[in-house]
């Protein structure tokens, strides 16, 4: 069984609204949505139901994605509405695939056309493998925060980490350096490899490296 100290919970950020009929809803309507859920079993066939809270006033139309069998406007409670649309479980979807690799989702969001989806991993390995296998499968995915579980025994609080602290440009920068293994020993890329793939000049990068290397020092400490 996994330590305690080691669980992670992940907030992941998924900004391609087109793989995403939730997604697309946020985005197309402007309006946050809340409290997603889906089902799916043998009586159901090779369908997936899935039910989104969003404002009253907006206006949903997933009429555009073929895997998508209608919205249909269920329930209304004071200024929101509760939508419900089936879809074909084959399409492609995050939070299935989330779950295929064994991390159940625990929570689904949706604003401005980026679906926020929450999940638990085991450890570091669980979460490197799990942003390796959504980014290769559906493109613009990010960290939104990391929280690990406190430690038992030693007083410690939790982990965080803030994504969201950095800047596009810091993080941009990390996430390029990270691709290139900058940060792996020894190192496959120098600081000029980098910059250059960046497009900007090594003092630039030394610059933009070392502000988001504080602010997320500044998260541990």
């Amino acid at each position: 069984m996994n330590a305690l100290n080691e669980t992670i919970r992940v907030e992941i950020d998924v900004r391609t609204p087109s793989t995403c009929p939730v997604a697309a809803a946020s985005e197309t309507t402007g309006a946050p949505v809340e409290t997603v859920t889906r089902a799916s079993g043998r009586n159901m066939g090779p369908h997936v139901d899935e039910e989104f809270t969003i404002a009253s006033d907006a206006t949903v139309d997933l009429e555009t994605y073929d895997a998508v069998e209608g919205a249909d406007r269920i329930f209304d409670l004071d200024s929101h509405a509760v939508y419900r649309f089936t879809r074909s479980a084959a399409s492609p979807c995050v939070c299935d695939r989330i779950e295929e690799l064994g991390w159940p989702v625990s929570d689904i969001s949706a604003e401005n056309g980026s679906l926020l989806v929450t999940c638990y991993v085991d450890d570091q390995a669980g979460f490197a493998a799990l942003m390796s296998d959504l980014q290769d499968r559906f493109g613009d995915v990010r960290v939104r925060r990391l929280l690990r579980s406190e430690s038992d025994g030693n007083g410690n609080g939790p982990l965080v980490l803030e994504v969201d602290s950095l800047t596009a440009r810091q993080r941009e920068v990390l996430e390029t350096a990270h691709e290139m293994g900058y940060f792996e020993y020894p190192r496959e890329s120098n600081a000029g490899d980098v910059a250059e793939a960046l497009g900007i000049t090594r003092s630039t990068f030394g610059e933009h490296l070392a502000a988001a290397q504080r602010k997320v020092l500044q998260t541990l400490g």
